[in-house]
């Protein structure tokens, strides 16, 4: 009896812990629901602003009932400046990240097949380019394409842009080769075929993950930058449709809220159809990272 009756208080002495741990986690577990839930909020209302504001008749700056209408989008269509600010837009970003993938894709070869010496060190130099906030460069790449006479031209940007989204590109890729084994090219290379040709047949279909998460990466970056050409336009022939709308809006301090609302959801329309097709590449390259790591 008197070991039944100690069993029985030390069993419940350990209960008491227990329903204490359980009660501590319940809370914890909680309180991290309500801030995910208020941070889901903080992100949300804004785009739901957006929305509500591009299909509302009355648009202001605060969330309300619209009355549904798309006479802004129409708007935005039929103005003189807005469709040529879209296919600026669009031009620049498409010319950039193309030329982005085509150096990324050789130069991460190179740095994966080729053993020099202070590979590494250059490897993380080129990747400190991007720790260097962009203002602080800004005026130096200025002076740059004002010497090569290239301020304000759809060249100077794009060269500027694919420049900056380089790095990124050149270690996503350079992971992306390395694990292609190179057994692969020299047998490609036993059966006749060049270097470039061995590039072509084995390494450009197997490295498809990684140019797809590399262009889908170098894209977003390109259309949403908005100080490179703030600073490198001055015609606003050449302005892309960030800068376009900021001037366009905000002049006279006056803002049409519904058009400028259209605009917006226009503006994140390519790069979330693009998200579309490339999210299978961006899944697969993180997935591939992960294995080799």
């Amino acid at each position: 009896m008197a070991t039944a009756a100690t069993l029985e208080k030390s069993t419940a002495t350990v209960r008491k812990p227990h329903r204490r741990m359980s009660r501590v986690m319940a809370v914890r577990q909680a309180m991290q629901y309500v801030l995910i839930v208020l941070l889901a909020l903080f992100c949300l209302v804004p785009f739901a602003w957006m929305v509500l504001s591009a299909v509302d008749a009355q648009a202001g700056p605060t969330v309300q009932s619209p009355e549904f209408t798309l006479d802004n989008f129409v708007r935005f269509f039929t103005k003189a400046d807005t469709p040529r600010l879209l296919a600026n837009s669009l031009l620049i970003s498409v010319s950039a990240t193309a030329l982005n993938l085509a150096c990324g894709i050789f130069g991460a070869y190179a740095l994966s097949r080729i053993r020099f010496r202070g590979r590494k060190t250059f490897m993380f130099s080129i990747l400190l380019i991007r720790v260097i906030p962009p203002p602080a460069t800004i005026v130096a790449l200025y002076l740059m394409m004002v010497k090569m006479s290239l301020d304000n031209s759809y060249l100077g940007l794009i060269l500027v842009e694919a420049a900056a989204a380089l790095p990124v590109t050149l270690w996503l890729l350079k992971g992306a080769i390395d694990a292609i084994p190179f057994e692969l090219e020299e047998a490609a290379w036993m059966d006749g075929s060049t270097r470039f040709g061995a590039i072509r047949k084995i390494v450009f279909p197997l490295v498809g993950p990684g140019l797809g998460a590399a262009a889908l990466i170098a894209f977003m970056a390109v259309w949403g930058d908005f100080l490179t050409p703030l600073v490198l336009l001055q015609s606003p022939d050449l302005y892309p449709l960030s800068i376009g709308l900021f001037r366009a809006f905000t002049a006279f301090n006056q803002v049409d809220w519904g058009v400028l609302a259209a605009s917006a959801v226009i503006y994140m329309t390519p790069p979330a159809i693009l998200y579309g097709f490339l999210r299978r590449y961006l899944f697969r390259a993180s997935i591939g990272s992960a294995v080799k790591g």
